[in-house]
């Protein structure tokens, strides 16, 4: 995929790249495989915020995404690649032989009229999904699982790959694309291949606006705020945020402060995540 300047017409077209979208042959959504679902604007069920900066936006379909690929040893044909509002990658919709159809992240190099396979004895090609103990070492992967039979969760945005480094006893070493390399058990599943629009890190947005169609609302910085409002705000004129370091507006430290709190998975953790791929 390309990416594609804009001339120059308006100041925010001035600095503007979008996609081509030259990879996408259907233009419009499976029917059977969209949903309608409401929009949260960053509250929880009791009305409260929960995520900040979030509201608005153009009206989305939500695709339904098969990350289990649980139909083993069935063929499907890849009928389409399809745009996501909802994610960075690209859907491929797979025909399979039996008549259902369903959505999967479109790898690299997954092409219409590609047939694809999941299942443990699938062949080690694009696309399809197999257990980890059947994926050569030094393959690249996505759409990992963490836990079996729950679905992928983990390499699944656009240009995301991680590669499986080893394999003893009943857990594989697997580099993550943060740097990361983890253990995972080899009875859970992964799919062949790198996730697709390689471009998705190079697009400029240009102006604000294309944020706020995005459903992204803009945040205000804690200098220019009150005390009363956060922990950076209040003197006359600008102020240096001090001796005790930049804090969030709940008064934690945000630089250097460790945030992990999951010790129960420490133990998977073989090397931690470069600094460089922070």
């Amino acid at each position: 995929m390309a990416v594609k300047k804009y001339k120059p017409t308006t100041p925010g077209q001035r600095g503007m790249t979008g996609y081509t979208f030259e990879e996408i042959t259907k233009s419009t959504p499976e029917r059977s495989l969209i949903v309608s679902l409401g929009r949260e604007g960053g509250r929880n069920t009791y009305g409260r915020v929960t995520v900040r900066h979030r509201g608005g936006g153009h009206r989305r379909l939500t695709r339904l995404v098969d990350f289990k690929r649980e139909k083993f040893g069935i063929p499907a044909k890849v009928a389409a690649i399809e745009y996501d509002p909802n994610r960075t990658a690209r859907l491929a919709l797979l025909h399979y032989v039996d008549g259902e159809k369903r959505y999967i992240v479109a790898p690299i190099d997954l092409r219409v009229g590609d047939t694809v396979m999941s299942g443990p004895n699938a062949e080690i090609r694009v696309g399809n999904c197999l257990p980890i103990a059947n994926i050569p070492v030094g393959t690249l992967i996505h759409n990992i699982e963490l836990k079996e039979g729950r679905g992928g969760q983990i390499v699944r945005s656009a240009g995301g790959a991680a590669q499986l480094l080893g394999k003893e006893g009943d857990f594989a070493q697997v580099r993550l694309p943060s740097g990361e390399v983890r253990l995972i058990r080899q009875v859970c599943y992964a799919t062949i291949g790198t996730v697709g629009n390689l471009d998705h890190s190079n697009i400029k947005l240009g102006k604000a606006g294309r944020k706020r169609h995005k459903g992204i609302r803009p945040a205000v910085r804690g200098s220019a705020m009150t005390p009363r409002d956060h922990p950076h705000g209040g003197g006359e004129g600008r102020q240096p945020i001090g001796i005790s370091g930049p804090k969030s507006p709940w008064g934690k430290p945000t630089l250097g402060y460790k945030t992990r709190r999951n010790k129960k998975t420490d133990q998977y953790i073989v090397r931690r995540r470069s600094k460089t791929n922070r």
